[in-house]
């Protein structure tokens, strides 16, 4: 499976197209629906969240609620394009009107819009912005929509939640706690935290932020449970599921690191103290006696629960904005101001389950025959059959 997505922030649409979805598998587009409001949620976002309602729209690839085998296609109108049809217009635009096209010429520290504007050759900076914002993010949420609703199929659950935000942990065990009762305590909270005695906590900073004209970051958690074992391979460097999960995680707008199971923890112990210990029997099969290491060893999924967590940096649109230089006069200014969010890692939370979710589903199908889905199925099935059971795998031929 693969995907491009398209469009602007401030563009008439976003697009994505998604490759090599198997024929005949089920697809709810009210759940799409759902993920998408999600990440418009949480407490601390920007009035931007006010004006989208967030709902694809299906061009190709599916017919009567299953698809078809071929492309799929999913279109987002922006609803605040209305407001800037001049200033983002295809065609050209008089001289009068491109006086008021909003031109950036102030980079702001943090973003993308400097560097951008120097590599591709831009001299109004708003070419970078509207391609680099966030708001990619919402087709990504969709296609991650589609493949959590594929891993479920397959016995497979994705959730995630935020485990700090402004410094501020959490300091509830999920380990000891169901995916389900994680998903609805984060669904419930307005930060997306486990921890609902730290919900006022940090919606008490987040206020103090905003009047200050600043910005906070934070840290999200995602689970996923129910994989077969072998995901990803050691065979190389770019086979390896962990790495390709980290590069899905920080390809996320903000992100600037990543850890599994422990983390940068298992740095500061003995290997004996982290090392996840074998066992068996013939109900579970093989599995390990603990999960320090996030369910991945040697590059591959061993069977127990899969755990990354990703710091989100503070989004670098303030409104007490830092010195920056105008690219045409060269004289210190201070950074152009944008729209946007005190936070957004409530938000955070759920592009990361979407990220998560699609990168282990293009795994499984790389894995598995998949032409229908009956056939993805059926193939997931015996392979899990043998995987638990050794005399399958060991017998002589």
């Amino acid at each position: 499976m693969r995907f491009i997505t398209a469009g602007e922030s401030h563009g008439p649409v976003l697009t994505t197209i998604i490759e090599g979805l198997p024929a005949g598998m089920p697809l709810n587009i009210n759940e799409i629906n759902e993920a998408l409001a999600k990440r418009q949620e949480g407490y601390g976002r920007g009035n931007r969240m006010k004006i989208e309602t967030d709902k694809v729209e299906v061009t190709s690839g599916v017919r009567h609620g299953k698809t078809l085998g071929s492309p799929v296609t999913f279109s987002v109108v922006n609803k605040d394009y209305k407001n800037w049809q001049s200033v983002m217009s295809a065609e050209p635009i008089e001289e009068e009107l491109s006086k008021k096209s909003r031109v950036v010429h102030r980079p702001r520290p943090g973003h993308a819009d400097l560097v951008g504007g120097i590599k591709y050759h831009h001299k109004d900076l708003r070419n970078v912005l509207e391609r680099s914002s966030a708001r990619e993010t919402t087709m990504r949420v969709a296609i991650g929509a589609v493949a959590s609703q594929l891993l479920s199929a397959l016995g497979v659950e994705v959730v995630a939640y935020v485990c700090e935000l402004g410094g501020i942990k959490g300091q509830v065990d999920v380990s000891e706690m169901s995916l389900a009762e994680i998903r609805d305590r984060a669904n419930q909270s307005p930060v997306k935290m486990v921890d609902a005695e730290k919900e006022q906590q940090v919606k008490d900073k987040i206020d103090e932020t905003k009047k200050a004209g600043n910005t906070l970051g934070g840290v999200v958690e995602v689970i996923a449970e129910g994989l077969p074992i072998g995901l990803g391979s050691y065979t190389q460097w770019d086979k390896k599921i962990d790495a390709r999960l980290a590069k899905a995680m920080v390809s996320i707008n903000a992100f600037k690191g990543v850890e599994f199971g422990d983390g940068f923890e298992v740095g500061r112990r003995y290997g004996s103290e982290v090392m996840d210990e074998i066992a068996y029997n013939a109900e579970l099969g093989f599995y390990r006696l603990s999960n320090h290491l996030g369910g991945i060893e040697g590059g591959m999924t061993n069977g127990m629960p899969v755990i990354v967590r990703g710091v989100k940096k503070p989004i670098p649109t303030l409104y007490r904005p830092l010195q920056s230089v105008d690219i045409y006069s060269k004289e210190e200014y201070q950074a152009s101001i944008e729209r946007s969010d005190t936070t957004a890692v409530p938000a955070a939370s759920i592009i990361a389950q979407a990220v998560v979710a699609t990168e282990l589903t293009q795994a499984i199908l790389e894995k598995f025959p998949n032409d229908s889905f009956d056939e993805l199925q059926q193939a997931v099935a015996n392979y899990r059959e043998y995987s638990k059971n050794p005399d399958m795998w060991l017998e002589e031929e």
